[in-house]
């Protein structure tokens, strides 16, 4: 078995500066990254440039994306509710019934599902992923991927404006509402008529309630801050830089393996609806799948106490594979840690994605569920790094990496 460099834990501080340095480097030089934008592509540029110094071989793949698309829904699902009531009191039911029906189908495509539903009614874009491979001395018999996302988000305003609290008490009634309104209007149809010309006291009554929710409705306009691009600087830097740094660890310290491949990849568009790690993960899904491969997401490497394995994701919706989370729990226990294992109740990550097409996947993140403040905020810059938790991520995949060239990908680890 091979073993780690003797003096592992000064690497691994080594290794945390690298990251904290490379993602105040970017943060400073070249900024917010936009999904598909010229500053994502500058990112990428700059970690093909670092990754060339510790792989084998690096590859740019460009894949074709809509990057509006997938927050997009939130404006559209507002217009139609918005649209939906004013045909209720227009006494067309038959109306608010179809656009609330509709804000479903957009609402679970692009949120629950994160399906490419409302693309071709935005523009499209390229975007890019960026791949290092250190490869074994010998025959390649499995493989790893170690992955973080290079763009940035557009800001949350609710979030900046009030935190988790606030950003709660504007969406949950929204929800109600379009739950309440496709309720109301199918009721309706049914009592009187798809135009109750004839209405009864429940149309009138339910009328005056669906009034509620028209300032949630009118508030979702303002959800996404499309002219403000936030840092990232922890989700989602601290995972492209965690990532590099394994292979920093490796080639600084001369340790190939015999037969692992070790991977590192920055994917883009991953705030677009995890658009790159399902363009990396389609186009290689036949090579993933020749040989043991297992993809490690690592997202938000900041809070340390809420640091934990994500067996389920999208929503809950999707789950990863287990063995990859046993290895991530084992990895973790090598690095002197104890980690959870938890669902992500809201939103998604790449490795969500990449489960979805079939490959063993699972995430490695430390951040408050909330969500934390700085979460899709300008507040997420380089002041809010915390090395100690970058340095448990790096380390935890540096651990799992060795179990995983000595056991494979199995059911429990020893």
């Amino acid at each position: 078995m091979k073993k780690l460099a003797e003096n592992h834990q000064q690497e691994l501080d080594k290794c945390t500066d690298y990251a904290v340095n490379a993602i105040t480097e970017i943060c400073d030089t070249i900024g917010p990254r936009e999904s598909a934008s010229k500053e994502e592509r500058k990112a990428q540029q700059y970690w093909e440039k670092e990754m060339k110094k510790y792989a084998d071989k690096v590859e740019v793949e460009d894949f074709d994306v809509h990057p509006h698309a997938f927050m997009g829904w939130v404006a559209i699902d507002a217009t139609l509710m918005l649209v939906g009531l004013i045909f209720y009191y227009l006494k067309f039911p038959i109306v608010t019934l179809i656009a609330s029906i509709l804000s479903i189908i957009c609402m679970a495509c692009e949120f629950l599902f994160y399906r490419q539903f409302l693309d071709p009614l935005f523009k499209k874009k390229t975007s890019c992923n960026v791949i290092g491979k250190r490869e074994p001395t010998g025959e390649v018999k499995r493989r790893i991927i170690f992955s973080g996302h290079a763009d940035s988000s557009w800001e949350w305003y609710f979030t900046y404006k009030g935190g988790a609290v606030f950003l709660k008490f504007m969406l949950v009634p929204a929800v109600v509402g379009l739950i309440t309104v496709t309720i109301v209007s199918l009721l309706t149809v049914i009592m009187a008529g798809p135009t109750a010309l004839v209405a009864n006291g429940f149309v009138h009554v339910m009328g005056y309630v669906q009034l509620i929710f028209v300032p949630f409705f009118f508030a979702l306009y303002f959800f996404v801050n499309w002219k403000r691009i936030v840092h990232g600087a922890n989700d989602n830097l601290t995972g492209c830089a965690a990532s590099v740094a394994v292979l920093k660890y490796l080639e600084e310290n001369d340790i190939r393996f015999e037969n692992t491949e070790v991977i590192a990849m920055t994917s883009g568009c991953e705030e677009a609806g995890l658009r790159g790690a399902h363009a990396y993960t389609k186009r290689h899904r036949k090579e993933l799948n020749e040989i043991p491969s297992v993809f490690f997401g690592m997202d938000t490497l900041t809070d340390f106490d809420d640091m934990a394995i994500y067996y389920r994701d999208m929503t809950g919706t999707v789950r990863n594979d287990q063995r990859v989370c046993d290895l991530m729990k084992a990895g973790s226990d090598k690095a002197g840690l104890d980690l959870p294992f938890r669902v992500v109740f809201f939103g998604a990550s790449d490795a969500a994605a990449v489960s979805k097409l079939g490959v063993p996947a699972a995430t490695l993140a430390a951040m408050d569920p909330s969500p934390a403040r700085y979460y899709h905020t300008r507040l997420d810059k380089p002041d809010k790094l915390v090395p100690k938790t970058i340095k448990a991520g790096i380390d935890t995949c540096i651990q799992s990496l060795y179990i995983f060239d000595e056991q494979g990908l199995k059911k429990e680890y020893k």
